[in-house]
């Protein structure tokens, strides 16, 4: 959700800068793709950093969670490790990088769209800029809804 309005908002208010001023009309007149160009790469670095993010975040977590329960609770490293590895499964990592993969692409999309379809001046970007935050949102809670029952099945639950 935090990328979502980040990210997603930053392509936004980007791309729809350069509609605004007309920068993606002069790149048509070049006869440059300005998909090709300017989507593509910006939904692709999405795709490919959010489970980049999720793997770090991931690894701080049971790092944390490890020591905690060593000074917190007495528990042994090994032990703690031991308990990770007989729960955690190697499908609940996936899946997570999985559903990472696709709400990039989904945030990547969502920000590009309402960059490049920006109309009415700066009122208008800071219009599409917001519904990209709402957008993005959205489609990240829905589709976690729908990638889990996915992932399940996948599992036979």
């Amino acid at each position: 959700i935090l990328v979502g309005g980040r990210v997603g908002s930053g392509f936004t208010a980007e791309l729809g800068s350069m509609k605004v001023t007309e920068q993606i009309d002069a790149m048509r007149a070049l006869g440059v793709n300005h998909i090709k160009k300017l989507v593509v790469p910006r939904v692709v670095i999405t795709m490919l950093a959010l489970p980049l993010l999720t793997v770090i975040a991931n690894a701080l977590g049971v790092f944390g969670g490890m020591v905690i329960s060593q000074y917190e609770f007495n528990v042994d490293y090994h032990q703690y490790y031991t308990t990770f590895t007989q729960y955690v499964k190697l499908a609940d990592m996936l899946s997570g990088l999985g559903k990472t993969v696709f709400f990039g692409f989904l945030i990547g999309l969502v920000g590009c769209y309402n960059g490049l379809t920006t109309r009415g001046g700066t009122e208008g970007l800071g219009r599409a800029t917001t519904g990209t935050v709402v957008t993005s949102s959205l489609l990240v809670f829905i589709s976690d809804f729908f990638l889990t029952k996915f992932f399940w099945w996948l599992e036979g639950w």
